[in-house]
C-alpha cells in the first residue's frame, strides 16, 4: 500500500469506489453504516416524528459519504473497463 492521501481504491469495472485501503475509509464506512442503522432505527420508533427525521439524516449522511468517498478515491470516479490506469 502507498503512503499516499486515499482512502479508497477505484473499482476494477464500472464507476465509483471499491474497498477501502486505509483505516480512515473503514472509519468512515463503519461511521456510516452505524448512522444508517441510527436512521433506520428513528424510522421504526415512530412515523410521525421518526420518519422524516430517520430519512433525512439517512440522505444526508449518503450525500457526506459519497462525497468524502469521491474525493478521497485514488484515480478518482470514471467509468473502468478492467484496464490498467
Amino acid at each position: 500500500m502507498k503512503n499516499d492521501d486515499y482512502w479508497f481504491e477505484h473499482k476494477s469495472i464500472g464507476y465509483g469506489s471499491g474497498l477501502p485501503i486505509a483505516w480512515q475509509g473503514w472509519a468512515i464506512l463503519v461511521g456510516y453504516i452505524g448512522i444508517m442503522t441510527l436512521g433506520a432505527l428513528l424510522v421504526e420508533w415512530d412515523e410521525e416524528v421518526g420518519l422524516p427525521a430517520g430519512v433525512t439524516i439517512m440522505v444526508l449522511s449518503t450525500i457526506g459519504f459519497l462525497a468524502i468517498a469521491r474525493a478521497k478515491t485514488r484515480g478518482g470516479w470514471r467509468w473502468r473497463w478492467r484496464r490498467k490506469d
